[in-house]
C-alpha cells in the first residue's frame, strides 16, 4: 500500500507542475499546445518510470515471499522505490515552485530559494536539464 501511495502523491506533483505550467503559460500569454502536448507526455513518462518502480518493488516483494526470504528483496524494492519516488518528487517540487515565482513575481522568497538551488547545482540554468 504505501507504495501505491508514492505512486499517488507523484501523480498529484505531476498534475501540480502540468497546472502551474498552464497557468504560467496563460499568464504570460503564451500558452502553446505543442508545450502542452511536450509537457503533458514528460508527466506520462514519469509517471511510467514511477509505475515501473512500484511494480517491480511489489513484484520483488512477491518474490521474496516466494521463496520465504523477504530480507534482500524488500532492501532491493524499498531502495528501487524510494529513490525514484524521491528523485521525481524534488524535481516536480522545484518546477511547481519555479512556475510560482513566474506567476506571483512579488513571491520573493520563493525565488531566493531557487536561487540558491541554481547555485547549488553549479549554476546550470539550462531549461532542458531541470526538466
Amino acid at each position: 500500500m504505501k507504495y501505491i501511495i508514492m505512486f499517488l502523491i507523484v501523480l498529484g506533483l505531476a498534475f501540480a507542475d502540468f497546472v502551474t505550467g498552464y497557468i504560467k503559460a496563460k499568464c504570460a500569454d503564451k500558452v502553446s499546445s505543442k508545450a502542452l502536448r511536450i509537457g503533458g507526455l514528460h508527466k506520462i513518462a514519469e509517471l511510467v518510470i514511477m509505475g515501473t518502480a512500484v511494480g517491480l518493488t511489489i513484484g520483488l516483494d512477491m518474490l521474496g515471499k516466494y521463496y520465504n526470504d523477504t530480507r534482500l528483496t524488500d532492501i532491493a524494492g524499498m531502495f528501487t522505490a524510494l529513490s525514484v519516488f524521491g528523485y521525481i518528487s524534488v524535481m516536480e517540487l522545484i518546477s511547481i515552485l519555479e512556475n510560482f515565482a513566474e506567476i506571483v513575481p512579488q513571491a520573493r522568497w520563493a525565488r531566493k530559494i531557487l536561487k540558491r538551488m541554481k547555485n547549488y547545482e553549479g549554476g546550470k540554468d539550462d531549461e532542458h536539464e531541470r526538466h
